[in-house]
């Protein structure tokens, strides 16, 4: 499928690992040249020379911390002019309620909740002077399968939810889409340190990490690649009519309600 990528431009934060690096990859691949933002400039730099090596795109790197208001509107600035933003870039911390301090709290809603909140605000409003574009928000299935294990993430993610569907509800008259994704248990090194900060806090030993991949869905978690793709599709013109909603990636997390309780014995 075609999907009439060719000669956009994206910007993707978060970009150097994970679910950024692989949607850089594919939407390189696609054709569209793109701007790669996130704290390593080394790694950036390894990922620049690996898109040049297999695609014919623009790709520019923007390093550097992203976790206040100024960096996000230097970056908008820096960028300039562009046809799909996806927000990536975020890690609230694991922990339960008596864990996390506030400044735990803060330091996660600074990078992931305010850092798309003011990215999207600052970009929304070029597009709208236009009259297109894409805002894909990779957000996380906690916000809609409550974890108390994780309990900053899934109250960040909450509003994220909100916003992308407040913002999308009406975006279309613009002709602009936003929509978020939600990705489940994700085999990611962030995922692993959350899993682990999961087995020390119930388990006594983050080495248990492990003992709780045989409850999800499959029996094991999803790939960056698979959420690539859907972000990719979202945010190409086939799905034109896609906008105010969030698309949740997650083997059928949200629709079990956990991946702690006991999944039932396959018969």
């Amino acid at each position: 499928m075609d999907l009439q990528l060719q000669r956009k431009s994206a910007l993707i934060t978060g970009a150097s690992k994970g679910i950024g690096r692989a949607t850089a990859l594919t939407l390189a691949a696609e054709g569209c040249s793109v701007h790669l933002a996130a704290r390593s400039g080394d790694t950036l730099e390894e990922l620049r020379k690996e898109i040049l090596g297999k695609h014919k795109v623009r790709v520019d790197l923007y390093p550097g911390d992203l976790s206040s208001t100024k960096s996000m509107l230097d970056l908008a600035n820096a960028v300039g002019e562009i046809d799909i933003l996806v927000n990536n870039a975020g890690d609230i911390p694991a922990g339960t309620v008596e864990a996390l301090t506030d400044a735990d709290w803060r330091r996660g809603f600074d990078l992931k909740l305010f850092g798309y909140i003011n990215l999207t605000r600052e970009i929304y409003l070029r597009m709208k002077k236009r009259g297109s574009g894409v805002i894909i928000n990779n957000i996380g299935n906690s916000g809609e399968n409550w974890d108390y294990n994780y309990v900053a993430g899934s109250t960040g993610n909450a509003a994220l939810m909100s916003f992308t569907k407040a913002v999308g509800g009406v975006s279309l008259d613009y002709g602009i889409r936003v929509v978020g994704v939600n990705p489940g248990p994700i085999a990611t090194d962030r995922m692993v340190r959350i899993m682990k900060r999961r087995a020390r806090d119930n388990l006594g030993d983050e080495s248990h990490w492990q003992e709780y991949m045989s409850d999800y869905p499959g029996g094991r978690m999803g790939t960056d690649q698979e959420v690539a793709d859907t972000i990719v599709f979202l945010a190409s013109p086939r799905a034109g009519y896609i906008t105010g909603t969030v698309v949740t990636v997650d083997g059928g997390v949200a629709g079990y309600g956990s991946v702690i309780k006991q999944r039932p014995k396959r018969q």
